[in-house]
C-alpha cells in the first residue's frame, strides 16, 4: 500500500508549482494544505496511478483513500475522491459509514467537500435512496462541512429531477444557518433542482424569500428566467 501512495506523492511533488500553490490558497478563507498543482494535472496523475494498482478490490481502494485523506493535502483528497468514485459499481449500503467518516473527519474546505459529495456521495444516494435520511441527519450537524455536504450531495440528482421533496426538507433544515458555506451549498442545491422543477422551486423560494439568507436566495435563483428572478428579489 505504501509504495502506491509514495509513488503518487512523488509524482504530485514533482509536478507542484509554488505560483499555483499560492494562487490556489486565495480561493479559501480557511488554511489549506496544497502541493500546488492544476486540477487537470491532479486528474491525470490520479488516473495514471490508479491503473497501476494491481489489487482493485473496493476494500483495498478505500483503504488507500483513507491514507490519502489523512494527509490533509487537498490534491490527495481529490485523488481519493476519484478513486472512490471509480468503485461506484461496487457500492454497498455499508459504504455510507465510510463516506460519513471522510466528510466528518477529513473534509476541511469547500473544494474537497464538493468533489467528494457531488459525485461519490451523490451517486451512492441515487443507488440507495433510503440513505437520504442520512443526509437529513448531516444537515443537523454542528460541523459546517457536514451540513454543506447534506446539500451538495444532491446537486447531480437534483439536476436530473430527483428527490425534490427531500431537497426541500434539507433546505428547510439549513434555512437559517449563519455559515456562508452552508448558505451557498443549499442555495446551489435549489438552483440545481430548478433546472428540472422550475415552478416548484420558484414557489418554494417565494414562500421562503423573506427569511432566507440573501446569499442562499441569490444562488437559488441563478437559473431562473429574468422575470422570476425579479419577483424573487423584490421586497
Amino acid at each position: 500500500m505504501n509504495n502506491i501512495i509514495e509513488n503518487l506523492r512523488q509524482e504530485l511533488i514533482k509536478n507542484a508549482d509554488e505560483k499555483t500553490r499560492l494562487s490556489g490558497e486565495r480561493f479559501f478563507k480557511e488554511e489549506v494544505k496544497l502541493y500546488g498543482l492544476k486540477s487537470a494535472d491532479v486528474s491525470r496523475i490520479s488516473k495514471e496511478h490508479y491503473k497501476n494498482i494491481t489489487d482493485k478490490s473496493k476494500a483495498h481502494i478505500f483503504a488507500l483513500c483513507d491514507e490519502l485523506w489523512e494527509s490533509g493535502y487537498m490534491e490527495e483528497s481529490f485523488v481519493a475522491c476519484n478513486w472512490a468514485y471509480n468503485e461506484r459499481k461496487q457500492f454497498e449500503p455499508d459504504d455510507f459509514d465510510i463516506f460519513e467518516k471522510w466528510v466528518s473527519t477529513y473534509v476541511g474546505n469547500w473544494a474537497s467537500c464538493d468533489t467528494l459529495c457531488n459525485h461519490t456521495v451523490g451517486t451512492f444516494v441515487e443507488m440507495y435512496p433510503e440513505y437520504l435520511s442520512g443526509l437529513k441527519k448531516w444537515a443537523q450537524s454542528k460541523n459546517r462541512w457536514v451540513k454543506r455536504a447534506s446539500a451538495v450531495s444532491l446537486i447531480l440528482p437534483a439536476r436530473r429531477g430527483k428527490f425534490l421533496e427531500d431537497i426541500f426538507i434539507i433546505a428547510d433544515i439549513l434555512h437559517s444557518d449563519k455559515d456562508d458555506m452552508v448558505q451557498k451549498g443549499y442555495g446551489w442545491m435549489l438552483k440545481a433542482a430548478s433546472e428540472a422543477h422550475q415552478k416548484d422551486v420558484f414557489n418554494y423560494i417565494m414562500r421562503k424569500k423573506t427569511t432566507m439568507p440573501r446569499t442562499s436566495l441569490r444562488y437559488a435563483i441563478e437559473k431562473l428566467p429574468p422575470e422570476l428572478k425579479a419577483q424573487a428579489m423584490a421586497k
